[in-house]
């Protein structure tokens, strides 16, 4: 009698067990573990981004374009709020773990858009990657950061992706500007040691050097430094047609003011990188700043108008630097992955794998964003790269710059016309 008690009371449990609503953890099979949402909870994207310091108009300019691209959805995803949570990586290693650990300390948050600098993605991305999250930078173009051979430099781990063109891309055609419409043959390169600055020296010099032109100088100054006449006076003994520049201000605003005054320097031309590619160089760098040539997005079309004609009613000015329509692609393929990866329960909650995520993005083909048709890679050294590299040009510094608040600087050769191949 009392063994068949028993067996009733075990059977009643067990079937009670099937009938209770399966929990998160019960139905998840993602190899990297599921978020639920709550029917009334928010869906958090989080963002890693330059909020303080001297070159915090990178993040506000990528701040814009995520928020654009939330508001073009209302706000809303799935039925749920969707809020964004904003850490400041700086432009270092250092700041970039800082918020990459602040953001994977949250188990809600699913994805984060970000960092700005390469730097800052160097100390983010073990971070995140360990997570499980993942992260989609607009402005990153360091090559290591794509790159998953340790053995040449490589740092790329799984979760990490970019809508910013790869450094080897744009330092291959930098140097083709160089040789075939400056008809340089002698080549300087100056960086600071950030991944960011030494990455595209070094395309730029390799490419340079291939395209048989001699590199006579590689060197690198130091975050911080305001006398550039030591390094200028070394460079100014080899009289290089150019010299090529890619590093952050305010270091790049002393470097091409003080090269006026360097005797043999005369007749050199400066290219500077995209770190540059700011309204304030012109005015911040004066007179020298006339005549340099500056890399930087070119972005087009009538998608991309209406969103700048959107950013001034939204922000009452243009936006201050070139990767807003980069963050808004991203925002954008992290929220298509989030929706064709969403389970959908009846009472509203919403659960996702973060594998499943990752995947989703790896899988992303010919999407139509503002930057172009963008396809993710997965082969090394272009493991996450996004973009085609294509909404890239030089643009030529002139007076109304300089003087006149014109920005930005008329087109000296666009890299999706201009081709040498």
């Amino acid at each position: 009698m009392i063994r068949n008690f028993v067996s009733l009371i075990s059977a009643i449990s067990l079937l009670a067990i099937f009938l209770l609503p399966a929990s998160a953890d019960a139905v998840c099979d993602d190899p990297l573990g599921c978020i639920e949402i709550e029917p009334e909870d928010p869906i958090i994207v989080g963002a890693m981004l330059v909020v303080s310091g001297a070159i915090n108009y990178l993040g506000e300019d990528t701040l814009g374009g995520i928020e654009l691209a939330l508001l073009a959805r209302d706000y809303m995803l799935l039925n749920h709020e969707i809020e964004l949570v904003v850490e400041d990586s700086l432009c270092t290693a250092e700041g970039g773990q800082v918020a990459a650990q602040r953001l994977a300390a949250d188990p809600t948050i699913l994805g984060a858009i970000g960092t700005n600098c390469s730097s800052a993605a160097q100390g983010a991305m073990p971070i995140i990657s360990e997570s499980g999250m993942v992260m989609i930078a607009p402005s990153n173009t360091s090559p290591s950061l794509t790159n998953e051979d340790i053995a040449t430099g490589g740092s790329h781990l799984p979760g990490y992706f970019r809508t910013s063109q790869n450094g080897l891309i744009e330092g291959m055609r930098l140097a083709e500007f160089a040789v075939l419409a400056l008809e340089a043959e002698t080549l300087a390169t100056v960086h600071d040691g950030d991944p960011y600055t030494e990455g595209l020296a070094g395309a730029v010099a390799d490419t340079f050097a291939d395209l048989d032109g001699a590199v006579v100088f590689e060197g690198a100054v130091n975050k911080g430094d305001t006398d550039m006449s030591s390094i200028l006076t070394e460079i100014a003994v080899l009289q290089p047609d150019v010299i090529y520049v890619p590093l952050f201000e305010p270091e790049s605003n002393f470097f091409a003011a003080q090269m006026m005054h360097i005797a043999g320097l005369e007749d050199t031309i400066i290219i500077a990188g995209a770190a540059s590619f700011t309204s304030n160089f012109p005015e911040n760098t004066g007179e020298a700043a006339v005549g340099i040539y500056v890399s930087g997005p070119l972005v087009s079309g009538e998608a991309y108008e209406e969103l700048l004609a959107q950013w001034v009613e939204e922000y009452g000015s243009d936006p201050p630097s070139g990767y807003h329509a980069h963050a808004y692609d991203a925002t954008n393929l992290l929220l298509n992955a989030l929706e064709a990866v969403a389970v959908i329960q009846e009472d509203g909650a919403v659960s996702f794998g973060r594998q499943a995520i990752r995947d989703a993005i790896a899988a992303t083909e010919d999407y139509p964003g503002l930057t172009g048709h963008l396809t993710c890679r997965e082969d090394s050294p272009f493991a996450g790269d996004c973009s085609p590299g294509t909404a890239l040009a030089v643009f030529e510094i002139t007076e109304a710059e300089v003087y006149d608040d014109n920005w930005p600087p008329p087109v000296a050769w666009n890299f999706a016309v201009d081709s040498f191949d």
